[in-house]
């Protein structure tokens, strides 16, 4: 699976937002098409689109636990799993901070939080195999 991280940070590359480039390249495992993941996370980039919110990586692999899961407990479970991992590594979910708008310290570029997340949402995927 690990070509689909490179994948991901591809789509980001060529006009997707972190949420679309997370979920589109794993929407396979959602049942449903690209283009209705690509319309359905159009709002989780730029942190909820204002750098107030979490990440958008992490948005869009949230949106393909919750439709690979179909479970709502597990789902809970799994992304704050994922979550944690991403704050452990990066001290944060918050895109203005991981941006460094306010203190002008970039913590992680997009690429690199569309990479962190996509490792994590790959070991959860594994076990749904």
């Amino acid at each position: 699976m690990l070509n689909r991280v490179e994948k991901a940070v591809e789509k980001k590359k060529n006009g997707y937002n972190c949420a679309q480039a997370v979920a589109c390249t794993y929407c396979d495992y959602t049942g449903g098409n690209e283009e209705d993941i690509y319309n359905a996370t159009q709002a989780f980039g730029i942190g909820m689109a204002t750098l107030e919110g979490n990440c958008g990586a992490l948005s869009g692999a949230g949106v393909v636990i919750g439709l690979t899961n179909k479970d709502r407990n597990k789902t809970m479970q799994d992304t704050k799993t994922m979550i944690h991992e991403f704050k452990e590594k990066n001290s944060t979910v918050i895109c203005k901070e991981l941006k460094g708008i306010e203190s002008g310290i970039v913590i992680r570029a997009c690429e690199d939080c569309i990479r962190d997340t996509c490792v994590s949402l790959e070991k959860i995927l594994e076990q749904h195999i």
